[in-house]
């Protein structure tokens, strides 16, 4: 079976392509590469052990997608595409709702003139806002505290509609929490363009040298030390999730919702302080003023996943900063240029 992974070469993107080879699956990536780098293929291939598909085109491109979802014999689509700054987006909102809700609606035009009708998009738990209350449950009330979460949102509400209009559609919104760590051969992670938006690579890079300190965006939140607290999810067991999705749920027809996280809280504090003991050193850091579109805690009851998708994460705090740390230090600037 086909699947094309949109947005590939990105940080999940990748990881999702190894294990769909695992699993038996074909990959396709379809990247415009604005936030990744082509050198990430020949890891997916050592890895995998298998050649890959990459075509460097642009999901709101319409034609180029039609062209590419026949031409390949497409079965499946896993769709990664989009901009993902929380911060960015508040300087950059139109960019963001260009990227992330046009190309998700110029690519579903796509897939019903290609006739494809299964897609996993790949969602944020930012679409419940600041919620009222933790752990968060697939029918807790949706909101957006910034234009990233607005985005993921107005998307989810478009599929929503468009899957109740075209009942015979198999539709499966992913809601991540925090992904964070690497693949254990550290041949994959994460490398953010520029100035680190997420936590877990800003430390990695100041682990590695490349920066001096860590701004804690707040440190007065009505948590047990004071920062924000998050569900940090291992990027592997979220590729598995993918996997899960595709075959408990992506051959029915319907519209399927879940989390995608460890159903565990942990601090900005609790981060530093466990990447501290993977890579032996101190991680300096300081406190600033909080950002704008930030919640006080936010983490998953993923439940739903686990009894639907027979999935649940596996790895351990200790295991995602050790990657992480694997990763960066040994791949101090990331991946090399194309």
């Amino acid at each position: 079976m086909k699947i094309l992974v949109t947005g590939g070469t990105g940080y999940i993107g990748s990881h999702t392509c190894i294990q769909l080879i695992q699993a038996g699956y074909t990959p396709v990536i379809v990247d415009n590469l604005c936030n990744s780098k082509i050198s990430v293929l020949p890891r997916i291939k050592r890895i995998a052990g298998h050649e890959i598909t990459f075509i460097q085109a642009d999901v709101r491109n319409k034609e180029a997608m039609v062209d590419i979802l026949q031409g390949h014999d497409i079965d499946a689509v896993i769709h990664f595409a989009g901009l993902k700054a929380v911060g960015e987006s508040v300087e950059h909102p139109l960019e963001y709702f260009d990227d992330n809700i046009h190309g998700t609606l110029t690519l579903i035009d796509a897939m019903r003139e290609a006739m494809i009708k299964r897609l996993i998009f790949s969602s944020s738990a930012t679409v419940y806002g600041d919620p009222a209350s933790v752990p968060i449950t697939e029918d807790f009330p949706t909101s957006a505290t910034n234009p990233y979460g607005r985005s993921k949102l107005i998307v989810e509400e478009c599929l929503t509609d468009f899957q109740k209009a075209n009942p015979d559609w198999s539709i499966t919104l992913l809601r991540y929490f925090n992904p964070v760590g690497s693949h254990p051969s550290g041949l994959l992670g994460e490398d953010p363009q520029g100035i680190p938006n997420n936590l877990m690579p800003f430390v990695a890079q100041v682990a590695v040298g490349r920066r001096e300190f860590v701004s804690i965006f707040g440190n007065d939140y009505p948590t047990q030390d004071g920062t924000g607290v998050r569900d940090y999810i291992h990027v592997m067991d979220l590729a598995d999730g993918h996997i899960a999705a595709l075959q408990h749920v992506g051959p029915k027809a319907g519209l399927h919702v879940y989390n995608l996280g460890t159903g565990n809280g942990y601090s900005v504090l609790d981060m530093i302080h466990a990447f501290e003991k993977a890579c032996g050193k101190t991680i300096p850091h300081q406190f600033a003023s909080r950002r704008s579109g930030d919640i006080a805690e936010c983490w998953a009851d993923p439940s739903k996943a686990k009894q639907d998708l027979k999935w649940s994460a596996k790895r351990n705090l200790e295991e995602m900063t050790a990657d992480a740390w694997r990763w960066q230090s040994t791949n101090p600037q990331g991946y090399p240029e194309d």
